[in-house]
C-alpha cells in the first residue's frame, strides 16, 4: 500500500485565532497518527494572517509532543532564510526530543513575497549555487564529518531524514544529484509534475542516505459523505488560492455555496489548473482520484493537503481520505 502522509498549513479561519489554530494542529495530528498517517508536515509561511506555522520549529515540537508515533516535520523549512548551523541546532533538538520522528523537508522558494523575505534576511542577494551548498553544509552538521571544522550541539550525530522539496525541475536535479527523497508540491504547482519525476528519478545517485530514488506527491484531498458537501467544503481553499493569486491573501473564509460559479472565467480557469492534483468528494469519488494519481505518478508517499474552515468536518475527510487509502 502506497504510505499516505499530511501536510498542515496550521490554518487561522475567519474570526479565530493562533492559538486556536496551533491547538486544531496537534488535535489534527493526534487524530491522523489513529488512522495510520505516516508523517505530519508543516511549511515554512511568513507574513500571511491565514498561516500560523512560520515559527516552524517551534510548530513541529508542539506537534511532536501531542503525538507519541507518526514522523512529524517541515515540508518544509526554506532554507535560504536561515544559517544551516541554526537548521541543524533546532533540529537536532526536536530529534533529541523525539528521537527517530523528525523529517526535514527543504526548500529555497522565500515562503512569503520579497518585503518580508527581506526582513527575514536582510539581504536578497543570492547565488544559484547556495542552495546545494547550503545542504551540503547542513548534511555535514548532521553527519559530524568535521568539514565545516564546527560541531553542532545540538545537531552532530543527528537522525534527522532530509527531503528535497521543489515544484520545478531545479528540486528534482538537486534531490537527484545528492541522492535524497524528493517531495513535489502538485497540491499547488501540478505544471512540471510528471517531469520532474521523470528527471529525479532518470539522474538519481545513490547515497549513504538513499540507494534508489524515493519520491512523494503532494495532493488536496478534501473527502465528505457526498460530492456536493465536499465541493461546498473544498471553497474556503479555493477562496485562499484567488486570495493569494489576487494580492488578497486572508484569514482562510468560511465556504461559500457556488463559489467557483461566480467567478470571472479567466479565475476559475486559473483555479482549475492550480487545483488539477485533487481530489475532492464523497469517498467513492475520492478513491478513483486517488488511485488515478497515484497509477500516474508512482509514488512512494501520498501527501494529502486538506485544509478547511472547520476542524471537525476536516477531521472527518481525513478519516475518509485513511478509507480511501487502506482499501486501495
Amino acid at each position: 500500500m502506497t504510505a499516505y502522509s499530511i501536510l498542515d498549513l496550521v490554518p487561522v479561519v475567519e474570526g479565530g485565532t493562533v492559538p486556536q489554530a496551533l491547538a486544531n494542529a496537534a488535535d489534527l495530528a493526534a487524530h491522523a497518527e489513529t488512522l495510520g498517517f505516516t508523517r505530519f508536515w508543516v511549511a515554512e509561511h511568513h507574513g500571511m494572517k491565514g498561516i500560523a506555522s512560520a515559527a516552524t520549529s517551534v510548530v513541529i515540537g508542539h506537534i511532536a509532543a501531542a503525538t507519541k508515533s507518526i514522523r512529524v516535520g517541515a515540508g518544509g523549512i526554506m532554507l535560504p532564510n536561515h544559517a544551516p548551523l541554526v537548521i541543524a541546532e533546532q533540529f537536532g533538538t526536536l530529534d533529541a526530543l523525539y528521537p527517530g520522528r523528525i523529517d526535514l523537508g527543504l526548500g529555497r522558494a522565500p515562503g512569503s513575497d520579497q518585503r518580508v523575505a527581506h526582513a527575514i534576511r536582510r539581504t536578497l542577494d543570492s547565488d544559484p549555487n547556495a542552495f546545494v551548498r547550503d545542504v551540503v553544509e547542513l548534511q555535514s552538521y548532521f553527519a559530524d564529518d568535521g568539514q565545516t571544522g564546527i560541531s553542532a550541539t545540538p545537531g552532530a550525530g543527528a537522525d534527522v531524514q532530509l527531503y528535497i522539496l521543489g515544484s520545478s525541475l531545479y528540486g528534482a536535479q538537486v534531490a537527484a544529484l545528492l541522492g535524497l527523497p524528493y517531495a513535489f508540491a502538485s497540491h499547488f504547482a501540478p505544471q512540471m509534475l510528471d517531469e520532474a519525476l521523470h528527471v529525479y528519478r532518470n539522474s538519481f545517485k545513490p547515497s549513504a542516505a538513499l540507494d534508489q530514488p524515493h519520491v512523494m506527491a503532494a495532493m488536496n484531498i478534501i473527502a465528505a459523505d457526498s460530492d456536493e458537501e465536499a465541493e461546498f467544503l473544498a471553497s474556503s481553499i479555493q477562496q485562499s488560492f484567488v486570495g493569494l493569486r489576487t494580492g488578497n491573501p486572508r484569514q482562510m473564509q468560511p465556504p461559500v455555496e457556488g463559489y467557483k460559479a461566480s467567478l470571472p472565467p479567466h479565475i476559475a480557469a486559473m483555479l482549475d489548473e492550480l487545483l488539477s492534483c485533487s481530489a475532492i468528494g464523497s469517498p467513492d469519488t475520492v478513491t478513483t482520484r486517488v488511485a488515478k494519481f497515484i497509477d500516474r505518478t508512482q509514488a512512494d508517499d501520498i501527501i494529502v493537503a486538506c485544509s478547511m474552515f472547520d476542524h471537525d468536518k476536516r477531521k472527518r475527510s481525513l478519516s475518509l481520505t485513511a478509507q480511501a487509502f487502506q482499501s486501495l
